[in-house]
């Protein structure tokens, strides 16, 4: 099943084209054909082990595959995982830092960094170790790093997973406001209501296999969805 992308793929970023991913044996991530636009905000959904991560990391460049991943035009793109990685500094370091790393002239690291800080409400705790900060601060401070790179494409595998709902409203409204000031976003989520708030579009993995790719609110209106789709919408797709 196919979206209708029409006006999206006006301005296409990136496709894969018969893209596969092997671990050994074990086929992760099945032929695919996958093309994301500027301004989606895709969904990637199915149970534990669908390949989920796996064709994440694949969009990102990060993982070696088989196929063609192909980009349309530069790309500036920006991680945010699960559990992200804060170095032991204090949340201001955190963030010039990783601008030092992209390259980003000494000059504009400051202003860069401040809002950044400002923009995720942690302008206050600027100077304070990251690994103190609470489990919400913590992400917030991780989404403020990928911002402050201005990137095009901002892939998140998890992202509010181990937050409270209270941490996981907060991160929403920032994605949200990422989206409404045009950043593409790719986010993995077991979260449906989550889902249906934040995308436009879902592709629904089962074994590695895409089942479905359609616009959020057909996946979720649809009477004609494969029987593996209804039952993981369910919470009924049994274990393999």
């Amino acid at each position: 099943m196919k979206a209708d992308h029409a006006a999206a793929l006006a301005d296409p970023l990136l496709s894969l084209h018969g893209v596969s991913v092997h671990f050994g044996p074990h086929c992760a991530l099945q032929p695919l054909q996958l093309t994301l636009s500027r301004g989606e905000r895709l969904a990637l959904i199915g149970p534990n082990g669908s390949g989920k991560t796996t064709l994440l990391r694949v969009l990102h460049g990060l993982q070696s595959h088989h196929g063609q991943r192909t980009e349309h035009q530069p790309i500036v793109a920006a991680m945010l995982f699960q559990h992200p990685f804060l170095l032991r500094l204090s949340a201001w370091r955190n963030l010039t830092l990783a601008l030092w790393l992209r390259g980003v002239p000494a000059a504009e690291r400051a202003r860069r960094a401040r809002q950044a800080l400002d923009r995720v409400g942690l302008g206050g705790v600027a100077s304070q170790p990251a690994r103190t900060l609470s489990g919400g601060q913590q992400q917030r401070l991780a989404l403020a790093r990928a911002w402050a790179l201005r990137p095009d494409v901002l892939f998140l595998d998890e992202p509010t997973a181990s937050l409270d709902p209270s941490a996981k409203r907060e991160v929403e409204t920032l994605l949200e406001e990422f989206a409404d000031d045009g950043m593409t976003l790719v986010l993995s989520s077991h979260n449906l209501g989550q889902v249906k708030r934040l995308s436009t579009r879902v592709i629904c993995l089962d074994h590695g296999r895409v089942l479905a790719d359609l616009a959020t609110h057909d996946l979720f209106h649809r009477d004609d969805l494969p029987a593996e789709v209804r039952l993981f919408l369910k919470g009924e797709l049994p274990w393999a």
